[in-house]
């Protein structure tokens, strides 16, 4: 994989506490803004994707790609309000943040509590599967069965993990995630409310356009839009250069710029992504709204050396599945078995690089 990543390295905090500060602060019209340029297109679109059914689905079809784009923007705000840097109030944060999740899909409360889980330990192997990608260790994938390491290697198949799992995840999965951790009582509570709130939409819906016009639009939005989120999520911590550590070695300010890549985007999907590609920048600091990012990776030297992705590159991380902890990389099934080819009795033991080189 080409990547420009930075060298491995601790950053002192003072170096950066004071710099993210001046970014925090939200912009109340650059936010009702990013409301009105998202949610009426978005509306508009959706219009369309059922007028176009007239004509045929392969119409329906194409038009729901910009508006799958316009549903994962519609996700990035209700993302920034789950870290409160939408807006200055959090009520307000709370308010939009569940306007969202009607579109998305996602409930607010629950997902906010889990991401904040992500980035309280992005990285961090010995707190690893809450709001992230499970990452197996080569060590922990060799002690498995056949059974459970096929069961894992079809979980990290891209077209289970890309287009089969975010629909069934989202559709099906959030609207039963209240019979998980009962002690989450607002959370629990916020996502029933979702689930009714997405219930009244699909009977007005029906009652408008009929149940059959109404789940293939959205079905096809969700299809689309959940995959595509789901990609953008992957692809920036899930790379050849990634950072996972444990104990007293992990470090949260190296797993932020070191852990979390800059995913280097043409204008239009940076615009439709809300930015985050510049991911490294929102895990150190999650309370700079998505509009600030840009500007403090270009203000200041310290955010413009992560790993940089881009377009091409970030379709080559789609088969890295199993950490390497040996030699600190990522590296996909067919470099395992190579390690097991070259006639390693254990294939966690380190492989040289020229080794794994030839079996790329």
């Amino acid at each position: 994989m080409t990547a420009t990543s930075a060298t491995k390295r601790k950053y002192e905090k003072p170096t950066w506490t004071n710099i993210v500060s001046q970014y925090h602060n939200p912009e109340l019209s650059k936010s009702i803004w990013q409301i009105v340029n998202t949610f009426i297109p978005y509306m508009v679109l959706w219009y369309l994707m059922y007028r176009s059914l007239e004509v045929g689905y392969w119409l329906t079809f194409l038009v729901a790609i910009p508006t799958s784009l316009f549903m994962v923007r519609i996700f990035v705000l209700q993302h920034d309000c789950g870290h409160n840097s939408f807006f200055r109030s959090r009520k307000a944060n709370n308010w939009v943040g569940m306007a969202c999740s009607i579109f998305t899909f996602v409930p607010f409360y629950y997902w906010r509590r889990t991401h904040a889980l992500h980035h309280a330990a992005a990285g961090d192997l010995d707190h690893r599967g809450v709001g992230d990608f499970y990452t197996m260790t080569v060590d922990e994938y060799a002690a498995k069965t056949k059974w459970e390491q096929f069961k894992y290697r079809l979980y990290r198949n891209p077209i289970v993990m890309f287009m089969i799992a975010p629909t069934v995840v989202f559709v099906v999965g959030y609207r039963f995630d209240f019979l998980k951790r009962k002690d989450w009582k607002r959370e629990r509570k916020g996502l029933l409310w979702t689930n009714l709130g997405l219930l009244a939409v699909a009977v007005v819906m029906t009652l408008l356009i009929g149940l059959p016009s109404y789940l293939i639009v959205q079905l096809t939005i969700v299809f689309l839009g959940a995959g595509i989120g789901t990609w953008f999520f992957f692809v920036q911590h899930n790379y050849e250069d990634a950072y996972w550590a444990s104990g007293d070695d992990w470090d949260y300010t190296t797993a932020a710029l070191q852990g979390s890549s800059y995913y280097k985007l043409p204008r239009i999907l940076q615009w439709f992504t809300g930015s985050i590609g510049f991911h490294h920048i929102h895990h150190l600091s999650p309370k700079i709204p998505n509009y600030n990012l840009e500007k403090a990776h270009n203000e200041n030297e310290i955010f413009q050396t992560p790993v940089t992705l881009t377009l091409r590159t970030g379709f080559e991380t789609t088969n890295l599945s199993l950490w390497d902890d040996e030699n600190r990389k990522m590296i996909n099934f067919r470099q395992y078995n190579a390690m097991k080819r070259a006639g390693q009795q254990d294939p966690t033991e380190k492989l040289p690089v020229e080794a794994t080189v030839e079996a790329a």
